[in-house]
């Protein structure tokens, strides 16, 4: 399989979708606005923008399945599967933020391609697993820093409605005293590129794996670890969305920092 072309295939239609999505963005004080749950909301530009991707891969993947955020996922072939948030950080984007579209391209249990959209900064990243990461052409490598001090943590604050693990204050709290800053993107798909860049030194939060894929490919590909709040595998965070990510200084730094914070194993 020649997954180069199906990155250009990937890249193409977030640019699409991105130009599409762009149209309502920049009317945002006027958008129609559904709410799917505390903190949980949904545009006509989320409904569009999957249509639109949906409708461009199954053109040229016709037997590959898709799971999106906003429509029933679409099953077909058991090996390849879509893995598409069509606005990952609808929050931001209702409120004239920035805001990403994610891509992620998965052959049985590996993300093997990954594209990220941020329309507003017109900012690609894309990854080949094994073949590094980019943005806007340009190799990405996670942050070198390991003094504490000047980390900068990424996460975000559910309510209650969300939270499914218990202590999300407490990590924060557990950590807030000690780094040179906190940082809520709004994108969690975002915030894994920016690990990946080096903007942020990490990040951790309970997020969805379709938001995530391909911005954990991203943080691999940068050379990066990527593992659960308790250092477990894609096999734990994958299902729980209990999600760590983060340059090698800062992964320690973290995982010993929330060792002691209330754990739910998943179910």
């Amino acid at each position: 399989m020649n997954y180069e072309t199906v990155l250009q295939d990937m890249i193409a239609v977030a640019r699409e979708a991105g130009a599409l999505t762009l149209t309502h963005f920049r009317r945002f004080r006027d958008l129609e606005i559904g709410i799917k749950g505390p903190a949980d909301f949904v545009s006509d530009a989320d409904r569009e923008s999957e249509l639109l991707i949906r409708k461009y891969l199954f053109e040229r993947y016709p037997d590959w399945s898709f799971t999106g955020e906003e429509f029933d996922p679409v099953e077909k072939d058991s090996e390849h599967r879509w893995l598409v948030d069509p606005i990952d950080g609808t929050t931001n984007f209702i409120n004239g933020m920035d805001y990403t579209i994610s891509i992620a391209l998965r052959r049985g249990s590996e993300t093997v391609c990954g594209v990220l959209y941020n329309p507003p900064a017109d900012e690609m990243f894309w990854a080949l697993k094994g073949q590094g990461a980019f943005l806007n052409g340009e190799r990405l490598s996670v942050s070198r820093r390991t003094d504490v001090g000047l980390f900068n943590i990424g996460t975000g604050l559910p309510t209650p409605g969300l939270q499914l693990y218990p202590g999300a204050y407490e990590r924060l709290d557990a950590i807030r005293a000690d780094v040179g800053g906190i940082r809520i993107v709004g994108s969690a798909a975002n915030s894994c590129a920016y690990v990946a860049m080096g903007r942020l030194t990490g990040y951790y939060e309970e997020t969805g794996f379709t938001d995530t894929a391909a911005g954990i490919l991203f943080v691999e590909e940068a050379g990066g670890i990527v593992t659960d709040w308790w250092g477990r595998g894609p096999e734990v965070y994958e299902r729980t969305g209990a999600l760590l990510v983060a340059n090698p200084a800062a992964h320690a730094f973290l995982l010993e920092k929330f060792k002691d914070v209330p754990r739910k194993d998943p179910k």
